[in-house]
């Protein structure tokens, strides 16, 4: 039962080493080129608003169809765009890329991140497959089994991206991502999957294949808490984005590129180990209070780490965030679920991704252009350079570090409020009393290899 979905765990690997390999190249190769943090946030802002509009459509596909069927899909989109990205490098106007503001360069931006947009189908498929493969009991587990294996992309990322940009810039990088692209979609159309899919009597044709916004709002709303836990991760998304303007900015004012992607690379072995100790101990009973407990700590971590310019207080900070963040994820989506039916799991997952990435966009694209010309100024020569620069420092990486401590702060409020507000006991008694899978529509079936 468990080896199919092992299978599909190691092809959504091979993708997303290749989606994100494409997206972190692309950060740090554009703001060495340009030299650009305004670049660097708005290449962030047209991920997450393309994942927020993106969302919504990509949960009705995966509820609609096969999840295997739009796993592949999404390797033959992918494809497609860095085919065109590819073509664009090739036959790039001399000096096209150095300008942070030539649509040449934007035109290319924009077709990337389709191409990785793309790949975000599997992250809504991967945990209605668990819902489908593992038993209610060992959900939580089999998470932390999907985080590890997201870190286990982040350190193999990190380090191919960094390297990739000094060695072969973005011509290596796109030829890497075809064929891995292309890898990865012949290894998933040898493993069967039997996903139990009801089949219509004659006569019927089942739920109709549409987006459905309005059923899968009412669905939310039915359960006591589920908006709040919603809207809490697209608060914590929209300080989130902060770190997807401007963290690799900051790391490379402090160490080279490669040092930086093998730094990023080392530390994401938290990821590994988080993955590890949650596939064995699980969330415990209440996985929502271990979602907001590990947010706690994150956001503390976040008020300090970039107190002083140190490289280790960054790798602290990197250290604790990637540690927790599996735990985070896997509590949101035990919890999605065990109190959603599985027929409206991908539109679920899909609504929730969409309105959690909405505020992500515009933090990313206010955070790049704010920093770029108000704080850095006030943290280079202005007032805030005369007042804290005695002992927090100077310049324009302390204008970034800056804005890292005012966002753990508010961070920490923010999940305090929570923790004591009665959403979080409604959504705390929902999940404890919810039935099991032979009610709400979940359960195991059984899946082999092919």
């Amino acid at each position: 039962m468990f080896k199919p979905f092992h299978q599909i765990l190691a092809n959504n690997l091979v993708a997303n080493i290749t989606n994100f390999t494409v997206w972190f190249a692309l950060t740090f190769w554009v703001y060495l080129e340009t030299k650009s943090v305004f670049a660097t946030g708005m290449i962030a802002g047209v991920y997450l608003i393309f994942t927020a509009a993106f969302g919504i459509w990509l949960g009705s596909l995966v509820d609609h169809n096969a999840k295997k069927l739009v796993m592949m899909g999404s390797s033959v989109v992918s494809a497609i765009f860095y085919t065109v990205s590819l073509a664009m490098v090739l036959f790039e106007p001399e000096g096209a890329f150095t300008n942070p503001y030539g649509w040449y360069l934007w035109a290319f931006v924009l077709l990337i991140m389709l191409g990785v947009i793309a790949g975000n189908i599997r992250s809504i498929a991967l945990p209605t497959l668990v819902t489908i493969l593992i038993p209610e009991d060992e959900r939580d587990k089999a998470n932390g089994l999907v985080g590890m294996v997201g870190g286990i992309g982040f350190l193999t990322t990190s380090v191919i991206s960094g390297f990739l940009v000094a060695w072969g810039g973005m011509l290596a990088t796109m030829v890497l991502a075809l064929v891995l692209t292309l890898l990865a979609f012949a290894h998933l159309h040898f493993v069967h999957i039997d996903e139990g899919r009801p089949v219509p009597a004659e006569g019927e044709t089942g739920e109709p294949k549409r987006v459905d916004l309005k059923g899968t709002i009412a669905v939310i709303a039915a359960v006591p808490g589920l908006f709040a836990l919603i809207f809490f991760a697209t608060f914590n998304n929209f300080l989130g984005g902060i770190f997807m303007a401007l963290l690799d900015a900051y790391g490379l004012s402090l160490v080279s590129v490669q040092v930086w992607g093998l730094l990023f690379g080392g530390l994401s072995c938290a990821f590994i180990v988080s993955g590890i100790v949650i596939s064995k101990t699980g969330l415990g009973k209440n996985p929502l209070r271990t979602l907001l407990l590990v947010n706690l700590i994150t956001w503390t971590a976040c008020c300090f780490f970039t107190i002083q310019p140190s490289i280790w207080l960054l790798a602290g900070g990197c250290l604790v965030w990637m540690f927790l963040g599996p735990f985070a994820e896997a509590a949101e989506h035990t919890t999605l679920q065990k109190v959603v039916p599985l027929e409206r799991q991908g539109r679920v997952f899909g609504f929730a991704q969409s309105v959690e990435q909405s505020a992500s966009p515009l933090t990313a694209f206010l955070i790049g252009p704010l920093t770029q010309f108000v704080v850095i100024p006030f943290m280079t020569d202005g007032a805030g350079a005369d007042a804290i620069g005695s002992w927090f420092g100077t310049g324009p990486d302390r204008g970034i570090a800056l804005v890292f401590t005012i966002a753990g702060i508010v961070g920490v409020i923010v999940t305090l409020i929570a923790l004591n507000s009665p959403q979080y006991r409604q959504l705390s008694r929902a999940y404890a009393n919810a039935p099991d899978d032979d009610d709400t529509g979940g359960g195991a079936a059984v899946a082999s290899p092919a």
